[in-house]
């Protein structure tokens, strides 16, 4: 298909790494834990805009520029360190959950998600080794198979993230109602980001 090698495959090793979870998978989680499904869907779409970016940015061979420029590197590595722990500590010291979600403006879960993604430098040198495992050099028609990874993952990412995101709305309605409990699941967020935040910086 479009010079996809072993369309199946590709599909499911995407949803793979879509499962493994990661600094996006909590920020999904805690959007929609805190703004209900129309949160969670915009960091959904957050997420996507941000792994398109870097899909693209990795065609167009930043990743070889980010070798060859450590520092520059090192410095979006830290960046995004200090935003994951920054979203971190800010979670977990969050108290007094409400009866029921907070009102969040869709642009802010949109754009958290985002920087979030973007700030994650190595996911551009990923997108350059993943996507030649799957492309026939034979057939291969340039923009047009990219192109296709590239919508193809996006699909898939809304598929799942959707369902992830309303199988947490209904988990977080009876959350809410033990207001012990979400503040402890809310703190234990923050505690995770941050430590996806630490261990990057330690990584860099």
């Amino acid at each position: 298909m479009l010079s996809i090698t072993v369309f199946g495959d590709f599909v499911a090793a995407v949803l793979v790494f879509l499962m493994i979870p990661g600094p996006g998978t909590f920020a999904l989680l805690t959007a929609t834990g805190k703004g209900g499904l129309r949160a969670g869907a915009a960091a959904t779409f957050g997420l996507i805009a941000g792994d398109q970016v870097l899909m693209w940015l990795a065609a167009a061979g930043v990743a070889a520029v980010l070798k060859a420029n450590p520092a520059l590197f090192q410095a979006l590595q830290y960046a995004g360190a200090a935003y994951l722990c920054w979203v971190g500590l800010r979670l977990a010291f969050t108290r007094g959950a409400a009866a029921g979600p907070i009102p969040m403006q869709v642009g802010h879960c949109f754009r958290q998600a985002l920087l979030i993604t973007l700030l994650n430098p190595k996911a551009i040198v990923f997108y350059m080794a993943f996507f030649p495992l799957f492309i026939d050099p034979a057939t291969h028609r340039g923009l047009t198979t990219f192109a296709a990874m590239a919508i193809t993952i996006a699909v898939v990412t809304v598929v799942y993230c959707l369902l992830l995101c309303a199988f947490a709305d209904l988990v977080a309605a009876r959350v809410r109602a033990h207001r012990r409990l979400a503040d402890a699941l809310r703190c234990a967020a923050g505690v995770v980001l941050v430590a996806f935040g630490l261990r990057l910086d330690t990584q860099s």
